[in-house]
């Protein structure tokens, strides 16, 4: 924290003081100053503001300005004072230089040749002073005796009783007698006795008044001290005292740095913060005169193959479901449909179980759901976790019963397990409407949509179109000619090309637009999706995006997430307590299974990254190093051959040279369409991964016949192998009457005089045990080696 030079010299100017009293107030309570030139301290400045404040109490700022206009008066009446004194003075010379100039005239006007003696009594002249001549004198004052006592009252008078009790000082000629010498101690004593009272007198009052202090929501310990005017170590004593644990740089909340400054005798104030989101988003609250009506959000929601696309096709009367790979939807699709003059915004969910975080995301920005449930199937795992999700939403529901074209049909059972989840239909007596439809010959569907904008018509949606837009990206993906490209859905306000928007890291502007038929567009207002390019890099789905007007502070706010995004990651790495203590000691055994996936858009990413990492086992551990969309490029080969990973790409393909690079790396490349293969094929890969598992394989059996003593080695034994074969790095297991009696390795294996990797069966060998010599002959060698096997 800097700190500007402020000398004594300077305070005393500035307060119109003298600097010797300023010096004398840091006297009191801090040691002398050595000079007036002494740079003065933050906490002297701070006492001598405080002091001169109570000092110079005033009812209020008016006496400021009445005792400046009164001084000001004065000064200006002083001036003319001694202006008038001035012209009188000047007058009275005049008058007497013109009366002293008078007899002189007529002299001046005679003759000039006729010389008259002066007159006396007019001009007297000045008698002639005598030259006096310096002369120098010497005077011996070595026999003279001088009584110094005489003077000690002159220099009493002349020098302050300050400097002569000063030490090093002048000195008196003679000294004081003894009563005086006490007399001037007891005076001394009691001035410097009055002087501590008074100093104690002021901190006193210095102490009653509380300091204030504002606070953030957030700040650090050593912050908090200086602005308390403490220390770090007495806040930090405190913190303990109180149970908490922090450092000098320790960042507290508001709460704990309120109770140590209330602890510590400072009055505490929040202090407001403005952040860069308060400055650069618009968050006023719209009135009732700016609002208009805007059309409903639908989405649809389901089991997997339960006719959600199916039942879009039939509205929008095209086709989506042969462009999706298996006829499964792989992510989100927004359309907007006109019926009978309304409009209305779907948003197509996959019904997959790997897509329930998409699901969520759809629901949540939504005004209406439509659960879409196959008559001849009934309610399913999905179909109930999209009757949370809505739930979660609070948004309404209408159940479409699809498939009432299909012999197999059963509404009523439908209805039955729609009352087990909350769910009553109105034709029971309770709030779900339930339409029977049949998406594949068009039955029931304008019954559907009817029923849609009546539920849409009782919630009153509207929204403001006169301001900056906002909304929510509902999905993203990476182009390889056209760069990063979002679909948005605008929520409110009025998103218009060349907007700047930021979508949680992402910024940019809207360099393109097009509806949901392709069409570029200049302007969407409320409840429009739209697709734009222009932004710096692909955002996630489900955030939310802003449109605001500057373009540098919306970079710096990108910085700060991104920041704070690596920030949170580090401190969950780095995070340990008691508790995952022994985790973390585990993973340092575990074995990692390291991916990297490239989907097309930035859901599908999210989803096999979320369904990957539910893999995990207790010897394994899957770990997405990196997820991200577009083609797979050479950064991508590189990372996988530095990390030792897998690519796992999900509808995109590499491009020549990242194929050529994966080829040179040895670097593993897997794609897919459909998510099932996906999850599955990792799984199998995973299983060749697991802690392999040993047993015993039994290769051969050699019987002792002979046994030598050799000095360098032990006992050698002489064998006949009598099935199998005997290896060197077998191990051995001596049998004694089909007892073992003991289990090593073997020391040495020869035949001849060669040693050799192994013997085969009907051979003869030399064979020694390791760190055994207790052999006998008709022992026996069972040999093994340790094979893996895998379930």
């Amino acid at each position: 924290m800097s700190f500007v030079k402020y000398r004594i010299k300077e305070v005393a100017a500035d307060l119109g003081m003298q600097p010797k009293e300023i010096a004398a107030i840091v006297e009191q309570y801090y040691e002398k100053p050595k000079s007036t030139a002494q740079v003065l301290e933050e906490e002297q400045l701070n006492l001598i503001f405080d002091l001169l404040t109570q000092r110079n109490q005033i009812e209020s700022v008016e006496v400021v300005f009445a005792a400046a206009f009164a001084a000001r008066e004065a000064e200006e009446k002083r001036k003319a004072e001694e202006a008038a004194k001035k012209a009188a003075e000047d007058k009275k010379k005049a008058e007497e230089a013109k009366a002293a100039g008078k007899p002189a005239a007529p002299a001046a006007a005679g003759k000039p040749e006729e010389k008259k003696p002066a007159q006396p009594a007019k001009q007297p002249a000045k008698p002639a002073e005598p030259q006096r001549k310096r002369e120098r004198r010497v005077v011996d004052t070595s026999a003279v005796q001088v009584n110094a006592d005489r003077f000690d009252d002159r220099v009493d008078t002349l020098i302050s009783e300050r400097d002569q009790n000063r030490s090093g000082g002048k000195q008196k000629i003679g000294g004081k007698n003894k009563k005086q010498q006490q007399q001037a101690q007891k005076g001394a004593k009691s001035k410097e006795d009055e002087r501590k009272r008074m100093t104690r007198l002021r901190l006193e009052v210095i102490k009653k008044t509380p300091l204030v202090v504002k606070i953030p929501d957030e700040i650090t310990v050593g912050e908090l001290a200086v602005r308390m005017k403490k220390t770090a170590g007495e806040l930090i004593k405190c913190l303990i005292k109180n149970g908490v644990l922090a450092t000098v740089n320790q960042t507290i909340d508001f709460d704990t740095a309120e109770f140590v400054a209330t602890e510590l005798g400072c009055k505490v104030e929040r202090e407001v913060v403005l952040t860069i989101e308060d400055k650069l988003f618009d968050d006023h609250e719209d009135t009732a005169d700016e609002l208009v009506t805007r059309p409903p959000v639908v989405v649809v929601m389901g089991h997997v193959d339960h006719g959600k696309t199916s039942l879009l096709d039939a509205v929008r009367k095209t086709n989506v479901v042969a462009g999706e790979a298996g006829g499964i939807t792989q992510h989100i699709g927004a359309y907007t449909v006109r019926i009978n003059d309304n409009l209305i915004t779907f948003l197509d969910t996959p019904g997959h179980a790997a897509f329930t975080s998409m699901r969520a995301r759809g629901a949540m920005c939504t005004d209406v759901a439509i659960l879409v449930v196959a008559a001849d199937d009934g309610i399913m795992p999905q179909t109930i976790e999209a009757i949370n999700h809505a739930k979660a939403a609070n948004i309404p529901i209408i159940v479409a019963v699809n498939k009432m074209d299909k012999p197999g049909a059963n509404p009523d059972r439908i209805l039955t397990q729609l009352t087990e989840h909350d769910l009553v239909p109105s034709e029971w007596g309770g709030e779900t409407e339930v339409c029977r439809i049949s998406a594949k010959t068009g039955m029931g569907i304008d019954e559907l949509l009817e029923t849609v904008i009546l539920t849409a018509e009782l919630q009153d949606l509207k929204a403001n179109p006169n301001r900056a837009a906002k909304g929510t990206v509902i999905e993203a993906r990476l182009d390889k000619t056209r760069g990063p490209i979002a679909t948005l859905l605008v929520q409110n306000g009025t998103l218009n090309q060349g907007d700047i928007i930021i979508a949680g890291t992402a910024v940019g502007h809207v360099r393109v637009m097009t509806d949901d038929k392709g069409k570029s567009i200049k302007h969407a207002g409320p409840s429009i999706p739209v697709e734009i390019t222009g932004l710096a890099e692909a955002p996630a789905p489900g955030d939310a995006f802003e449109a605001v007007s500057d373009e540098r502070m919306a970079r710096q706010l990108v910085e700060q997430r991104k920041q704070k995004a690596k920030d949170e990651l580090a401190k969950q790495q780095s995070k340990v307590t008691l508790e995952n203590l022994f985790d973390q000691m585990k993973k340092g055994e575990m074995k990692e299974l390291n991916i990297l996936v490239k989907a097309d858009v930035q859901g599908s990413a999210e989803a096999v990254k979320a369904n990957l990492m539910k893999l995990n086992n207790e010897e394994v551990a899957v770990r997405v190093i990196h997820s991200g969309v577009g083609a797979i490029n050479e950064s991508d080969i590189l990372l996988a051959s530095t990390a030792n990973a897998i690519i796992v790409g999900f509808n995109v393909r590499p491009d020549a040279a990242a194929a050529a690079s994966a080829q040179r790396s040895n670097v593993d490349i897997r794609l897919y369409s459909v998510i099932y293969e996906c999850l599955e094929e990792i799984e199998a890969a995973m299983k060749g991964m697991l802690a392999p598992k040993y047993r015993e394989a039994v290769i051969g059996h050699a019987e002792v016949r002979v046994l030598y003593k050799v000095s360098a080695i032990g006992t050698v034994a002489g064998c006949y192998v009598k099935d199998g074969k005997i290896t060197r790095d077998s191990k051995v297991r001596v049998l004694r009457d089909n007892v073992v009696i003991y289990t090593g390795e073997l020391g040495s294996l020869q035949r001849f005089k060669d040693s050799v990797k192994e013997v085969q069966a009907n051979f003869e060998c030399g064979m020694s045990v390791a760190k055994y010599n207790d052999l006998k002959e008709g022992d026996i060698f069972e040999c093994f080696i340790m094979e893996q096997y895998r379930d």
